[in-house]
Parts: structure tokens; C-alpha cells; sequence
């Protein structure tokens, strides 16, 4: 680790404010700030009660501001603006490597031994594994790729869900994180392409009509996903996309004009540019969700529904196309998804769902919020020259604590859903070439990032809930190799320790005496219901599949017909306006529940109070869903 005697003077930049002409009628405000629009997504904040007959959301924020506004129509879809120069978010767009280089990096030293202990359970069981890559039955060029990978043998994930895909069946697949499922969708995938399908095709006009889709929940696993779709399909003839929020909608609508064959897409970007018009699903025979229980915790159900499913929508019903479902958990609501999306499918499971692996060391401390600074010095002092990833509730405390590792001498970058598209790639560039040793994060990059080297990760501010536990310390360890993960633990975090006792017992790591005293004594905010705008999670389910816990229904008050979402709605019911990626306002109706979800970025402002006001004068319209500057 380097510490660097002259960075510390750096002050990070504030989150920015773009501005914006404002004509006509405004979009939808809510009751927030119009900077709570731009805030990422904030797990277990405030929200409403259910509106009418929609169901709450999952507690992510209310107070919304419609980026952008416009001129309203009579649908509720408004006009783009005009802006005044351009934002940082929306002149910028991402330098692809070079071909030459895609193959630079790549996953040494996997742990083989590490996954041959994992057990497997596939239902049906009647298609046989695959023992290699080379018994692929997969096109040459494919073949010749994945040995440019230098892949060596498959992991779990990738010797029984290959063989179920290439056979043309549906999967529903839970595994730990970092198993290779990136790898196990993408190579069928592309060999299905290449053999079935027409790369590249162009729908009527220059819309682009790709034949296969893999929808993520933010825009750094996008680009991660569309890197390696990359190595795959090199020389190949199918041209992979991708496009997401944060960056230049007019960059990302030319490359898909030249053709797409592979489409890789975060769900608020591909609804906008679906809805207008430059890219059409009537051709997709692929769709894969990666990290589904994800999206689903992001609030990003209504978009997948109107995408996979929505009138609008041309996608092929199942049955006619070939969906894959790839979740590290299995809640209620992804067993959901998968009876609607999904035909007569396969099930995978790899390991324990929703359970980590022992090759990662859990250490978990108490300390109090007081020591926690010094504390995060001494570890960080103790393992230079090891790349060490610290997770934060808060964006705020991301911040504040870039600061004072800077000013402390240490070398370390930043990530979270307030800074630009620019910010947040170059930092993460900086960690995986390790020209900063320590990235300082929120839960943006809990998720999905495949980070290969990633020696510690330390939890600075414990989550609120087990299942984001189990993501970010899935940061290390991955690939079969070991791991090591420090958590700070106090009083504060009590929430968490029915949860959390069971799952380090499992994985045979040492429980502090006083945590086990925590579990000991009531807990006013364990229970199915959860606190009214959000707070805890509520209730960890039971039930079983395949012999395997799962998480049961969670929170908050219900009101109208249809539950209450993760702890408290969006704010009301389904009334609210929406932002977009592109800066344009537009409404979902105003007679559709209530309070509506606010607006701007992804549709709910960020802030953490309920509310929203409607941004449409009718519920029948054309309703823009975004990733703003947030996923």
C-alpha cells in the first residue's frame, strides 16, 4: 500500500448539479430536493405506505424530482430540453480497449480444490455435466476464445449450467458470487448465436434487433458483463452492446445503429431507448436477468415487467425465446419471476443459497463508532501492499472518509451513485490496476464486480440486512481462492445478529461472546412487519427449496389489495413522475395509487422521506423508467 505524503490536500469534488433550460411545464417534483434526485440507490430508506391497489415499493427513498421536466402532453410524455451546455454525465462516454487488449486480463490461480467440495443439486437431473471446455459442443471461433481466456476447467456453475442451455432449456441458477456465472451464460449463449440466430440483425428502419439480452442492475456490472461478452465474441461477426445510464444516450444510440447481436443493458436505459424506437425485442431469443434478487432489491421489478411482459413491449412470450435467471438468493419474489418469465426450467443451485464459502475468513470485531477511524488506519498500516475494499452505509461517509484516509497518507479512491460516470470508472480502474490499493465504497459495489485480487474487505459500517453482508465480503475469495473479511460490529448493528450468528456457526468462523449475548434479547424491530418507511428488513423467512433456506415476504404496511414492498413504498402507489437517463421528464399517471414515486433519477428521488407528486394527467401513457445517474 502506498502512502502518499502530498495527496491528502485533495478535496473531493461535490456531487454535481447539472443545469438545465426549463421550458413549458415543468415534470413531476415530489416533495424532495432537487438534489435528492440525483442520489443513488439508498437501501432502507424512508418511504410511504402502499397507495390504492399497487403495492408499496421497497423503502429506496420518496421525495422525487423529475430531471429534466419538459412540455408536458396530453399522455404525460414530455418533450426532451434543451440543455445549456452539457453535463459531465451525458458528454461522456466510455473508451472501449482496444481488441488486442481484451484479453489482457484475466483470473489466475483459480482454487480448483476449493470447488470440488461444493455440492450441486440440479432438477432435473438428466443432463450430463460438462468435464471440459474442449467437449463443448460449440463453434471453432467460440472454442478458440474461451482458450484466449485461458480458462482451465470449469467451475460448478459452468460444468452443469452449460449443458443445460446449449440443449435449448430454460435455467433458474442461485450460486455463491464469484462462481463463473458471467462465463456460464455467455458461452451458450454466444454459441447459440452463431449456430440459430442472425448477428447483428437491423430491425425496420435503423432500429437495432439484437438476438440476445442480459439485463444487469447497475451500470458497472453492465460494463463488466459487456467486457467479457467481448472476449467471447471476438471475431466472431456479433457486435455486443451495451448501454446504461450516466453516459452519452447519443453515443450509445450510434453503436446500437451499426448493429447488435449481443445487448447488454441496465433496465431503466434499455426502456428508454426501447420506447423510442431504437432498438426493437421482437428478434431476442436470449434473455438472461444476472443478478436478479438484485434488481428486484433496486426497484427495478416494474421495468423488467413492462420490458419482458408490458403491452408496449414486442419481446417473445417464454416458449419463444430462451430465458436464463441468475440470482445469488432466492426470495419469494424471484421464485415469482421465474414461474411467469421462465419455461418448463431447469433449477441449479450451487452451494447454500444465499450463504457464503469458507475459504473466506469472517472476522468480525466489536468496535465502536468512536474507534472505528483509528481502527480502519491500523488495519489498513498492517496489509499494505494488499488491495483492500471498505464498505460504507453512506455516500457522505464515503466521502469523508476518502478524505481522511488522504489525509493520512493513504493512497485510495472512492465509489458511490453521487459521483459521475467518469468518477466512478476511473476509480475502479485505479483499484484493479492497483495504482490505489484502498477503494473506499457503498453498496454500488457490493454486487457483481469481479475484482480478481481483492486480498481484505473491510465493513467500516455493517448493512442492515444479511444479504448484502453476504455480497460485499463476496468481494474476496473469489474464484475458489481465499479470502479474508473484517467487519466492524457494535450495538448499533443488532438488527443483524439473528442473521448473522447462524451463517459464521455454518461456515465454522468465531463468534464474539458479546455478539452472542445480542441474540439473547429482544429485538422490537425483528417481525414480519417491519417499521412503516422502511428501517429494518423484517422478517428472514424460512421454507425450504431443495433443501436450502430462502428468504420469506418482507415488509412494511399494506394498504389497498397487494403487499407492502422491502419495508414501506416508493412514497404511495405507482402515481408518481419519472426522470430518465436522457434529462427528460415524464409522468405514470396520476390516478394509479397515491403519492406516486417522485421523479428524476430511476424514478424514486433518493431522499429519505415518502412522497412524490404525479407527473401525468392520465394512468394509460408511456412512462419513462430510468437509471438516471444511479445505476
Amino acid at each position: 500500500m502506498h502512502f502518499n505524503t502530498s495527496y491528502g490536500q485533495k478535496d473531493v469534488p461535490p456531487p454535481f448539479t447539472p443545469q438545465f433550460q426549463w421550458g413549458g411545464r415543468p415534470g413531476a417534483f415530489g416533495n424532495g430536493s432537487p438534489q435528492s434526485a440525483y442520489n443513488s440507490y439508498q437501501p432502507r430508506a424512508g418511504g410511504g405506505f402502499d397507495g390504492g391497489h399497487f403495492r408499496g415499493g421497497r423503502g429506496r427513498g420518496g421525495g422525487g424530482y423529475s430531471r429534466g421536466g419538459g412540455f408536458g402532453q396530453e399522455n404525460g410524455f414530455n418533450r426532451p430540453l434543451q440543455y445549456q451546455g452539457e453535463s459531465p454525465s451525458h458528454a461522456y462516454h466510455r473508451e472501449e480497449k482496444p481488441e488486442e487488449e481484451i484479453f489482457k486480463e484475466h483470473t489466475p490461480g483459480i482454487n480448483f480444490d476449493q470447488y470440488e467440495a461444493i455440492k450441486v443439486h440440479i432438477s432435473p437431473n438428466d443432463i450430463p455435466p460438462m468435464e471440459s471446455f474442449a467437449s463443448m459442443n460449440t463453434p471453432l471461433a467460440l472454442k478458440e476464445n474461451v482458450a484466449r481466456c485461458r480458462y482451465q476447467k470449469p467451475t460448478p456453475v459452468q460444468k452443469y449450467g452449460i449443458p443445460v442451455v446449449l440443449c435449448g432449456h430454460d435455467l433458474m441458477a442461485c450460486a455463491q458470487t464469484g462462481s463463473g456465472k458471467t462465463a456460464a451464460y455467455l458461452i451458450p449463449l454466444v454459441s447459440s448465436i452463431l449456430s440459430n440466430a442472425t448477428p447483428n440483425h437491423q430491425g425496420q428502419g435503423s432500429r437495432s434487433s439484437p438476438a440476445a439480452l442480459v439485463m444487469a442492475p447497475t451500470r458497472e456490472l453492465s460494463i463488466q458483463i459487456h467486457e467479457e461478452g467481448r472476449k467471447f465474441t471476438y471475431r466472431t461477426g456479433i457486435r455486443c452492446v451495451v448501454v446504461y445510464g450516466g453516459a452519452d444516450p447519443r453515443h450509445q444510440v450510434h453503436e446500437l445503429s451499426r448493429g447488435c447481436g449481443l445487448l447488454v443493458a441496465t433496465p431503466g436505459r434499455l426502456w428508454d431507448v426501447f420506447t423510442r424506437g431504437y432498438v426493437t425485442f421482437s428478434s431476442i431469443r436470449f434473455m438472461v436477468l444476472d443478478e436478479a434478487d438484485r434488481m428486484l432489491d433496486m426497484g427495478f421489478e416494474p421495468q423488467i415487467r413492462m420490458i419482458v411482459q408490458g403491452q408496449e413491449s414486442d419481446m417473445p412470450p417464454p416458449g419463444q425465446r430462451q430465458t436464463l435467471l441468475y440470482s445469488a438468493t432466492f426470495p419469494t419474489e424471484i421464485q415469482q419471476l421465474a414461474r411467469e418469465f421462465l419455461h418448463r426450467h431447469y433449477f441449479l443451485q450451487v452451494g447454500r443459497v444465499g450463504s457464503t464459502t469458507e475459504n473466506i475468513t469472517q472476522d468480525v470485531r466489536w468496535v465502536e463508532d468512536n474507534d472505528k477511524r483509528e481502527h480502519l488506519l491500523r488495519l489498513l498500516h498492517e496489509n499494505q501492499n494488499q488491495l483492500i475494499l471498505v464498505f460504507v452505509e453512506k455516500k457522505r461517509d464515503a466521502d469523508y472518509l476518502e478524505r481522511f484516509l488522504r489525509n493520512n497518507r493513504v493512497a485510495c479512491a472512492s465509489i458511490h451513485g453521487d459521483r459521475v460516470q467518469r468518477e466512478r470508472e476511473e476509480a475502479l480502474k485505479m483499484f484493479k490496476s492497483a495504482s490505489c490499493q484502498v477503494l473506499v465504497a457503498t453498496d454500488v459495489a457490493s454486487r457483481g464486480l469481479d475484482i480478481p485480487d481483492v486480498s481484505i474487505v473491510i465493513q467500516y459500517d455493517m448493512p442492515s440486512n444479511i444479504d448484502d453482508y453476504v455480497h460485499r465480503i463476496g468481494r474476496t475469495g473469489r474464484a475458489g481462492k481465499v479470502g479474508r473479511a473484517i467487519s466492524f460490529f457494535n450495538e448499533k448493528n443488532r438488527n443483524i445478529v439473528d442473521d448473522l450468528v447462524p451463517l459464521l456457526n455454518e461456515t465454522h468462523q468465531n463468534v464474539l461472546q458479546q455478539i452472542m449475548d445480542l441474540t439473547k434479547r429482544p429485538n422490537v424491530n425483528n417481525g414480519r412487519g417491519g417499521n412503516a418507511g422502511g428501517g429494518f428488513r423484517g422478517f428472514h423467512g424460512g421454507g425450504f427449496f431443495g433443501g436450502s433456506g430462502f428468504r420469506g415476504s418482507r415488509g412494511g404496511y399494506r394498504g389497498g389489495n397487494n403487499r407492502g414492498g422491502y419495508g414501506g413504498g416508493y412514497g404511495g402507489g405507482y402515481g408518481g413522475g419519472y426522470g430518465d437517463g436522457f434529462g427528460y421528464g415524464s409522468g405514470y399517471g396520476a390516478n394509479m395509487g397515491g403519492g406516486g414515486r417522485g421523479g428524476g433519477s430511476r424514478g424514486y428521488g433518493g431522499s429519505s422521506t415518502g412522497g412524490g407528486a404525479f407527473g401525468g394527467p392520465t394512468g394509460n401513457v408511456r412512462s419513462m423508467f430510468a437509471d438516471g445517474l444511479n445505476s
